[in-house]
């Protein structure tokens, strides 16, 4: 059996959209369409809402969505199975969910990383196929779009009981994947907790974990027998002006019989297309995924995170001006509350401002 997975795909630009709406999956995936018949299921992370509302929630960073209709094109293209819990799901509010939902059913595509609370959005996801059955855990970070006790919303991350859950689909299925949106966007490296949470979820019984988010591939490990991937990239995500890291990203593919084993598939990301990476941009971008694999192993990766933080530090300390003082604004406090709410940026927030405990007496 092949499950194939693949990262943050969004019908963003105007033109992809209508490609989408059309159904026209040859010019949308080009040869990446060989790759999916291979694979006996194929799962998504729809990271928007397909929706016609036009009322965008109250956030920073862009309201992302796409016509209904690209649910059905999905269905076209293969697509088997859909990852809902990412942080664009929500960007048009309940209603734009509801759509969401609406229009997967109508395409005869199961979902998960969702719910009617923040304990429904829990829901393990099960695949049964050839014999095995396969537990998917989908879940994200605190950026917005998150399930209350009172509110739909995605799977909300945290580090109790997403480990419970984990741990019961081990009991339940012969292999567990975790599909985790989550880490600093346009980092090539896991932040310390990052790294250490995903270890954890092996030691629960992940086989399989995968943070997706970054939007840049970054690197991955084998740890107690299970794989771990940092950063996939994206998938189906034109959007133009973003540094040269957006445009490449990873199908991983997942082979199950005696055992569990895991192949990496590098593509491109073009004008309104993917296409797989051949050549010598193959080579790059495996060289480099490499070159960050063996930086895990020899401790580098943490002057790489390290490096990261600092090139981002003046839009963190930008959220520290202006703090309860006469030049506070509504827009200033909920920056700062954006950047304390989400666990992503707590680690930027660690990085930069390390404590006296860090360099008292040794």
């Amino acid at each position: 059996m092949k499950i194939l997975i693949s990262a943050d795909l969004t019908p963003k630009k105007e033109e992809v959209n209508e490609l989408f709406i059309k159904g026209d999956v040859k010019a949308l995936f080009t040869d990446v369409i060989d790759v999916i018949k291979t694979a006996d299921r194929f799962i998504v992370n729809l990271e928007c809402a397909l929706t016609h509302a036009e009322n965008g929630i109250k956030k920073f960073g862009p309201c992302l969505k796409a016509d209904p209709k690209c649910a059905q094109t999905l269905k076209e293209l293969g697509v088997t199975d859909v990852a809902l819990s990412n942080n664009h799901v929500f960007d048009f509010g309940v209603q734009g969910l509801k759509d969401t939902m609406k229009a997967l059913d109508e395409a005869g595509l199961p979902y998960t990383g969702v719910g009617e609370n923040d304990v429904d959005s829990r829901k393990i996801y099960y695949i049964e196929q050839e014999g095995k059955k396969i537990a998917l855990v989908n879940v994200c970070e605190h950026e917005y779009t998150y399930a209350l006790p009172d509110r739909m919303g995605v799977n909300p991350y945290d580090p109790y009981l997403t480990m419970q859950d984990i741990r019961e689909a081990k009991k339940n299925a012969d292999y567990v994947l975790v599909l985790y949106h989550g880490g600093k966007e346009h980092c090539r490296y896991p932040s310390p907790r990052l790294r250490n949470l995903c270890r954890e979820m092996v030691y629960c019984g992940a086989d399989v974990v995968l943070t997706q988010h970054s939007h840049c591939i970054g690197c991955y490990e084998e740890f107690e027998g299970g794989h771990i991937l940092y950063g996939q990239g994206n998938f189906h995500f034109c959007w133009d002006g973003n540094g040269e890291d957006w445009y490449t990203g990873l199908l991983v593919e997942l082979t199950i019989e005696d055992g569990l084993s895991v192949r990496f598939i590098p593509y491109e990301i073009k004008s309104v297309s993917v296409e797989l990476a051949k050549g010598e941009k193959e080579k790059e971008i495996m060289d480099g995924f490499y070159a960050r694999n063996e930086e895990l192993k020899n401790g580098k990766w943490q002057a790489g995170w390290h490096a990261f933080c600092e090139s981002v530090a003046p839009g963190y300390k930008n959220a520290l001006r202006g703090q309860e003082t006469p030049e506070t604004t509504e827009e200033k406090t909920q920056h700062f509350a954006h950047y304390l709410d989400c666990e992503a940026h707590t680690d930027v927030w660690r990085e930069l401002y390390p404590t006296w405990n860090w360099t008292n007496e040794k």
